[in-house]
């Protein structure tokens, strides 16, 4: 007698988004009805009469009523911290202005007020000093006002604590004056070009790339302040349909709640836990490999930088800025290093990932790789983050040598008329930018992932099938497998992770709507089930 099934959902429209080449369709139409979940893995797919024959007495039916049932989405590249600090501390994403930003940030220090007020926090003098204003998420480039925040915004918000706000790709922060005179040592001994100055030689408040680096430090959370944080994120996770990340950690506490959150039962994701390449010797010497861990919480690469942000003007360029024509950007690991760090990350047997934006950025992670002294970077599963400006020698070399491209489609927003691409790379260079479409033709593996800004893959997904370029724009069926299966495949999980299919596990997410009917609206689809290992974690239904 067959075991009954723990859980079924029939009724749906599902789409296993496996590979054309095992007879799945490519044109979205749905391939079966129903699924059915045994022990936190598909055991039988089909239509729903079929799959209701494992239905027992303690069997769950879930009736999806017509609902598109997908794979759960991976997210390749986030960082989960950062995306719960939105929900903790000022939220600046949807500020318009610089004075709606001021504005959120004023009401977040009035919360800092109150609170410190009533816990007695307040500092030795009574002043709250110790306590932060902190935002997250502006973005410029939306503004009519498209400058960055300076001190002189920040000063309006407070002049006795220190008040920080950083920009969506956090390649750029301002402070106020508060915090400019805390770190004057530090920002004094920071690399060129990185603490601009006004006409006066005085700080302007805004800080880049290796400049920040104080800053971050400073207002890391405790660990009982990231389990906060993390649990917050991973609420938004299972909103989004978001089952596993891969999460290029910040805060040092971060493994650690993902590991006790594991322990405990709690949690509600699975992640992979990419470590800086400053922590490569101790991540070594404590015995952590690549792939090592448990169902629930892998070990994943060693990452590095080598340049910053368009937004910032730092990612490294051949050709001189539109915006700023004496500016190519700047290395912020140079490729001699990276090439040390590779070599030894991949002598150790760990997969890389290097965040390279630029095109010349992205040519000095893949010559790296081709340095590299172990296999070749395809066996490896070696990944270049983001790849926005990428020659065709860049892509042809990328799909020859196996290299995952792990990119991100929401930044196809800057790629609209009069966006940001627009303006620091001009109209042609922008059609340019995150070429995916020439990628996957060409045979280079994609993963998509958010960086947070916003994790939400049906985000993502709109933007690479709604793209402006025909050389960045996928079908509904290309961009949902790169997030799902492509994902999977750049965190060596794809024989897990990624498809509705027998065997794998029961990581799912049913839409109130089809995607491939509502093209030119995937965004405005809502997550109505998240499921991971079988498991319900979220129901908006």
């Amino acid at each position: 007698m067959t075991e009954a099934a723990d859980r079924i959902f029939v009724n749906g429209e599902v789409h296993t988004l496996a590979d054309p080449d095992d007879g799945d369709a490519d044109d979205g139409d749905a391939v079966h009805e129903a699924v059915a979940v045994r022990d936190g893995a598909i055991v039988r797919t089909g239509r729903t009469h079929d799959v209701e024959l494992l239905a027992g007495v303690d069997t769950d039916v879930v009736d999806l009523d017509g609902r598109v049932l997908l794979p759960g989405f991976v997210d390749a590249h986030t960082h989960l911290t950062t995306v719960g600090r939105y929900l903790v501390h000022a939220d600046l994403s949807a500020a318009d202005s610089p004075e709606a930003a001021v504005d959120l940030l004023a009401e977040r220090a009035s919360e800092v007020e109150r609170v410190a007020k009533a816990t007695g926090e307040e500092g030795d003098e009574g002043d709250g000093t110790d306590d932060w204003v902190l935002g997250y998420g502006y973005d410029e480039s939306t503004w009519a006002d498209a400058r960055y925040l300076t001190r002189a915004d920040l000063d309006r918000v407070s002049t006795k604590r220190p008040v920080a706000a950083f920009r969506e790709d956090m390649h750029v922060a301002a402070v106020n004056g508060v915090a400019l005179d805390r770190f004057a040592d530090d920002l004094a001994a920071a690399p060129d070009g990185t603490v601009p100055t006004d006409d006066d030689g005085e700080p302007t408040g805004v800080l880049l790339e290796a400049a920040i680096d104080p800053i971050y430090r400073a207002v890391e959370p405790d660990p009982s302040e990231t389990r906060d944080i993390v649990e917050a994120a991973l609420e938004g996770c299972a909103a989004r349909g978001v089952t596993a990340f891969h999460d290029m950690v910040r805060d040092s506490h971060a493994p650690r709640v993902y590991r006790d959150l594991d322990a405990a039962g709690e949690l509600t994701a699975r992640v992979r836990i990419n470590y800086w390449s400053d922590h490569l010797d101790a991540v070594r010497e404590v015995g952590l490999a690549t792939n090592a861990g448990s169902e629930m919480v892998e070990t994943g690469a060693i990452k590095s930088y080598t340049d910053g942000s368009i937004g910032g003007r730092t990612a490294r360029l051949s050709e001189p800025y539109a915006d700023a024509p004496d500016e190519t950007g700047q290395w912020v690991v140079d490729p001699e290093e990276l090439n040390e760090t590779v070599a030894d990350a991949t002598d150790a047997g760990f997969q890389f990932t290097a965040h390279a934006i630029g095109d010349e950025a992205v040519d000095a992670v893949v010559d790296a790789y081709a340095d590299a002294s172990r296999t070749d970077a395809g066996d490896a599963r070696h990944r270049v983050e983001h790849v926005e400006l990428a020659d065709d020698d860049a892509i042809g070399r990328l799909a020859e040598t196996g290299v995952v491209a792990s990119v991100q489609p929401n930044f196809l927003k800057w790629a609209r008329e009069g966006g940001l691409y627009e303006e620091r790379l001009g109209p042609e260079r922008t059609a340019e930018t995150n070429r995916y479409r020439d990628m996957l033709d060409a045979g280079v593996r994609l993963a998509f992932g958010s960086d947070g800004m916003p994790m939400d893959p049906l985000f993502g997904v709109h933007h690479a099938v709604n793209a402006p370029a025909a050389a960045q724009r996928l079908t509904v069926t290309e961009a949902l497998r790169a997030y799902t299966s492509g994902a999977a495949y750049a965190g060596f999980d794809e024989d897990r992770l990624g498809t509705i299919e027998p065997g794998k596990r029961a990581d799912l997410v049913a839409l109130d709507a089809s995607p491939w009917e509502h093209d030119d609206a995937i965004d405005e689809v809502d997550v109505a089930l998240t499921v991971v290992d079988g498991e319900v974690v979220f129901d908006g239904r």
